[in-house]
């Protein structure tokens, strides 16, 4: 039996138009953040690393999507809503989180002249929000999928990228920016307020 997404009826049109506005927001934000070129690169390496792991994530879930002895037996229509809602939710937070660092996002870590740690925003609660957003949107497809196997595919690949290059930023920072991002640090978590 084919799992929700698959299945063309109407509430599958959400999850079809999220996951392309998806991917043409990440494409739109390459685009524009190597349109910014200013300031110090601080970081490499992380971009690729968080690409691969996104973009494998991705291609291994919609394959394992297919394999139906992991999909789900009971619940797959409540799982493909509560998925539907991550992805949109994680989309809105990740866009946010970039509109409000405004001048000084870049897909690589760069430091600018005049640099300042952003703490507005969804940056009031955790160092990373446009990360969490994308740990939502992912989430949210491999639910949306109704399969175990996608769900653990799109929530473990694209996670350890996350980690390795949020690890990798931070100290690039540290670096960079010194006391003001050590400060801002001890304030608030990384990814899940209260939790890590």
């Amino acid at each position: 039996m084919p799992t929700p997404p698959y299945l063309m009826t109407g509430p599958n049109i959400a999850f079809w138009v999220l996951f392309g506005l998806f991917c043409l927001g990440e494409w739109a934000t390459q685009f524009r953040s190597r349109m910014n070129r200013n300031g110090t690169r601080a970081e490499r390496g992380g971009v690729l690393m968080v690409n691969v792991c996104e973009v494998g994530g991705q291609i291994v879930t919609f394959g394992l999507a297919q394999w139906h002895r992991a999909d789900f037996v009971v619940g797959i229509w409540p799982a493909f809503g509560v998925g539907v809602g991550l992805m949109a939710a994680g989309i809105f937070i990740r866009d946010w989180s970039i509109l409000t660092l405004g001048r000084f996002f870049t897909v690589d870590v760069r430091v600018h002249r005049n640099h300042t740690v952003v703490d507005s925003g969804p940056y009031r609660w955790v160092r990373h929000p446009s990360y969490t957003g994308l740990i939502m949107y992912n989430v949210g497809l491999g639910l949306a999928l109704t399969n175990w196997a996608a769900l653990a595919a799109m929530l473990l690949l694209p996670t350890v990228g996350l980690i390795v290059r949020i690890r990798s930023e931070e100290r690039a920072l540290v670096a960079q920016l010194g006391d003001d991002y050590r400060r801002f640090a001890g304030t608030r978590r990384r990814l899940l307020p209260g939790v890590w």
